[in-house]
């Protein structure tokens, strides 16, 4: 197993690679001062709304919201995992990555069950094309209206009947139980686990199997079966027919979620090369993330009965946390009888894609399913709609799409927006959302956005890291978590205190997939808060009018416990030196 990444080492890694030529690879820039602007490579736009920040090292696109450091930029346009980006980086950087972090090889275990795996797969589908049992499974995938070209690019194959087929074509009994293929029973005897079913093999990212689906070919049960989990193979992180997709369309518009084996094969039959199937397990979230990292809009087609439903919805629940701007997740529910196979055989590739296109929203689904059965009109109902909807708002990461569904939320509840985001982040206390305890003249810039010290001292440290060495006390902000932003704040100046050449990229790279996340790259791309010039005396500025916002509130507070008579000696020697300032 690879050990983690540290920090340091991808804190040079972006101080060293150049963004624009990463991105000016992929992507057609124009230079416009120390930017660069182009097409956005993530959504569809005539007008340029993606920039290229060159002295910055991130990219922010304007229109879709899409931004990161050129790890990031790899990872969400070349579909990369993250250690591959960084691979890929550090090759380009003349860079290698520390010994002990690099990616291990597969233990010699492992590497002998894709071995065998591989082997078995290979003699799965000879037994397809040659085994003298193999008429059934023909005449099975013909009547499915399944072509030689779709079998074999889904590697389809045939396990005939009997107990020990795959035992004498393989061998090594040993490794074949430990690869899920071979069952044992009493008596420490072993058998065939897929026997006379049409085989799917389950093929990970990178083309390796790594686990079979059987179909059986009579009336038996189970009518599918799986490979159980083993050291290669874990059912909730892959995904049926992913791999196939990316070979059909490296970038396809949408992927299409679906239930079963046969659904991909049909639909891929027929013109629709972009579905996948989940193994016999409910959608995780880490299913989720690895296709939105294969597009950016996702189908669930589904039955529309009342199991198909129930698996709907619990994968709304495992998209939630996946969930940020520029991603989409649908829900389609197929008519009564139907499914992925018999619609696009019916109705064709046109007909299907039809349905497609009105497929629901995620938040449209999710606002119908919790308002099922209560009347909005009634207080209670409301108040009821809102408690169902509180645990689900807050699996959502911090962002503009978590911002418009509390909005959407709040309005259905007829609730104020802020409010209800106090309520799911905890703040029971509606005042503590925003409430300055003195005006702040001159913090409001021209779009109205307010524009606190905290977060003007924020967005400069973000233009120029090194300004945190300007700040002699860092130790007397912390603690202070009366300010809204403070404790972001201090972490920053830490972080540019103790890396001094760390860049503005890499400092966004720390604060990537948390709840600041979206918080700072606003900061960051706002440049209307950032002055031409004079960056140390503005900044040093708002980290006075901090310090004093800080003292005034403090003061208040001391005075709300001096008046309750409950001030302890040191409160009360707090209160007098706040005085005196």
């Amino acid at each position: 197993m690879a050990g983690r990444i540290p920090d340091h080492f991808i804190d040079e890694l972006l101080a060293r690679v150049d963004i624009a030529e990463v991105v000016g690879e992929r992507v057609q820039l124009r230079r416009s001062g120390s930017n660069f602007h182009g097409l956005c490579p993530f959504h569809g736009e005539k007008t340029p709304s993606f920039t290229v920040a060159a002295d910055k090292q991130f990219y922010h696109c304007f229109g879709c919201g899409a931004h990161g450091s050129a790890i990031r930029f790899l990872m969400e346009y070349d579909r990369l995992e993250f250690r591959e980006a960084v691979e890929q980086l550090a090759t380009l950087a003349g860079m290698e990555i520390p010994e002990e972090s690099r990616q291990a090889a597969p233990r010699p275990e492992q590497g002998a069950l894709y071995d065998l795996l591989e082997r078995a797969s290979r003699t799965f589908q000879g037994w397809l094309r040659q085994h003298p049992q193999r008429e059934r499974a023909i005449e099975y995938l013909r009547q499915r209206g399944v072509s030689g070209e779709i079998a074999q690019r889904y590697a389809i194959g045939f396990a005939p009947p009997g107990w020990d087929n795959l035992l004498k074509a393989l061998g090594d009994p040993g490794n074949l139980q430990r690869a899920g293929l071979l069952i044992e029973r009493e008596g420490n005897r072993t058998y065939d686990r897929f026997r006379d079913r049409i085989i799917f093999p389950i093929r990970d990212r990178r083309g390796r199997t790594i686990g079979f689906g059987g179909r059986v070919l009579d009336d038996g049960e189970p009518k599918y079966l799986n490979s159980p989990e083993t050291p290669v193979f874990q059912k909730g992180q892959e995904l049926y027919g992913l791999h196939e997709v990316l070979l059909a369309d490296r970038h396809p518009p949408d992927i299409v979620v679906v239930e079963g084996y046969m659904d991909v094969v049909a639909l891929a039959e027929h013109g629709v090369p972009r579905a996948v199937a989940t193994l016999g397990t409910a959608t995780s979230t880490h299913q989720v993330e690895r296709l939105f990292r294969a597009s950016s809009d996702i189908i669930f087609c589904f039955d529309g009965d009342e199991a198909g439903r129930r698996a709907a919805w619990r994968a709304l629940e495992s998209a939630l946390p996946a969930m940020r701007q520029g991603r989409q997740v649908r829900f389609l529910f197929l008519p009564d009888g139907e499914d992925p196979d018999s619609l696009v055989r019916t109705e064709g590739r046109e007909g299907f894609e039809a349905h497609l296109t009105q497929a629901t929203s995620l938040s449209e689904h999710l606002v119908t399913h919790l308002s099922d059965g209560v009347d909005m009109q009634s207080m209670d109902g409301r108040a009821r709609f809102i408690e169902k909807a509180i645990p689900l708002l807050q699996r959502l990461p911090p962002d503009v799409y978590r911002h418009m569904l509390l909005e959407r939320i709040a309005s259905l509840g007829r609730l104020d927006t802020d409010y209800l985001e106090g309520v799911v982040d905890g703040r029971h206390k509606p005042e503590r959302t925003r409430r300055p305890s003195a005006p702040e003249p001159g913090l409001a810039d021209g779009s109205g956005v307010r524009r606190t010290p905290v977060r003007l001292a924020i967005a400069l440290l973000l233009e120029q890291p090194s300004l945190a060495n300007e700040v002699e006390d860092i130790e007397s902000l912390k603690g202070l978590d009366d300010l809204p932003g403070l404790p972001l704040l201090v972490q920053l100046l830490e972080l540019a205190r103790h890396e001094p050449h760390i860049t503005t990229s890499a400092m966004l790279e720390r604060f990537q997939d948390s709840e600041h996340e979206a918080a700072l790259w606003k900061l960051a791309t706002w440049d209307h808060l950032v002055p031409a010039s004079g960056l140390g005396s503005e900044f040093a500025d708002a980290m006075n009018r901090v310090r004093h916002l800080h003292a005034d509130r403090r003061l208040q507070s001391l005075n709300e416990r001096l008046q309750a008579g409950t001030l302890t000696p040191e409160e009360w020697e707090e209160w007098i030196r706040l005085k005196a300032l």
